[in-house]
């Protein structure tokens, strides 16, 4: 019964295989291996953008932090949700790597919305030199609260963004699960939508660690290299982060992890619901859920593992604790059902 995250889940046998087969003979180092040239066609095809720069690396704190330096100068602000990522997952590094650029943080909930955006954008550049000036706009999707953003919001978005000539980034850790809760292409959910830069996380889908940073525009590619060299996240060994990616996009099996993961989520919902607060309205793979504090001090003593997000087992039993149950691709049906038997005693 582990809810804890999806970063704790196991690695999918396709891509182990994939790792094993990679693991033969010699490999040309840093990129210049055929399974990197592969999968950067790979990444154009599915994503539909065949002058798109492919870049590969191990996390997605590099991911979106190398990004996001190569959009932004260091006397420039990154505009972002107050629960995003970059904000409050990555220990700074967003403003390590772009050299101390700050984050914006736009009010309003997981979901950035096309007025809060603009009006936070209008807030800048009027101190001249003395204030920071407009950088990018980075939507997180699926947002840290189970949250997906329609096509029509991330059009929106990117229409404001582009109106004052600042580029958008997407921080895609959990890209499939919003791709496959959409029910869309890769392509209708990033630049079609207009979005610049985007990551296509692995690593929350299954992956051992991977995530592809894709510029529609490769104007910036060489940078971002640079930068990536410079940041200590060049793989010499590159073929393992890209037989990875490899054996995600092959038979779509990306998409399939991730509606297994949705479908998991779905169906502990369908459970709680019935006895808990369901926070929000889920649509990934994570929810939010109101319990009182005996009831997880009982799941937790049977084993169940999730994190409580307002509060301790310590404390009165009727006092209601919030907790952030995450489900990825692995979770057995049977584990979910055992979980839900449990809150019913």
């Amino acid at each position: 019964m582990f809810f804890a995250s999806d970063n704790g889940g196991p690695v999918p046998p396709q891509v182990l295989d994939a790792l094993a087969r990679a693991n033969e003979g010699y490999a040309s180092a840093y990129g210049a291996d055929d399974i990197t040239l592969r999968v950067t066609q790979k990444i154009r095809t599915l994503f539909e953008a065949p002058e798109a720069a492919v870049h590969l690396v191990a996390t997605g704190t590099a991911a979106n932090s190398l990004a996001l330096a190569t959009l932004c100068q260091p006397f420039q602000t990154v505009f972002c949700t107050p629960v995003a990522h970059i904000h409050e997952d990555e220990c700074n590094a967003p403003e390590f790597y772009t050299g101390g650029a700050k984050l914006t943080l736009v009010p309003g909930g997981d979901l950035m919305s096309p007025e809060a955006l603009e009006e936070a954008i209008l807030s800048e550049e009027v101190r001249g030199v003395h204030g920071p000036q407009r950088g990018p706009v980075s939507i997180t999707q699926a947002t840290e609260k189970g949250s997906v953003y329609s096509l029509a919001q991330i059009a929106a978005l990117s229409a404001v963004a582009h109106r004052y000539g600042l580029p958008v980034q997407l921080d895609g850790a959990r890209f499939a699960n919003a791709c496959a809760a959409l029910g869309c292409t890769p392509a209708e959910m990033t630049w079609k939508s207009g979005v610049d830069v985007a990551v296509f996380g692995g690593t929350k889908c299954g992956l051992m660690g991977v995530e592809a940073v894709i510029f529609f525009d490769p104007a910036k590619s060489w940078e971002f290299e640079l930068r990536r060299k410079r940041g200590g996240h060049l793989f010499s060994k590159h073929r393992y982060l890209a037989a990875q990616i490899e054996a995600l996009i092959d038979g779509d099996l990306w998409r399939d992890l991730a509606q297994r993961a949705n479908a998991r989520r779905a169906r502990l919902q369908a459970g709680l619901e019935t006895v808990a607060d369901i926070l929000g309205t889920p649509q990934a793979n994570i929810l939010f859920a109101r319990l009182p504090r005996g009831t997880h001090r009982r799941l937790q003593e049977a084993g169940a593992r999730y994190y409580l997000w307002d509060g301790t087992l310590e404390g009165p039993d009727d006092a209601p604790i919030t907790a952030r149950f995450v489900c990825d691709w692995s979770l057995p049906e049977a584990e979910i059902d055992r979980f839900i038997a449990l809150l019913n005693d």
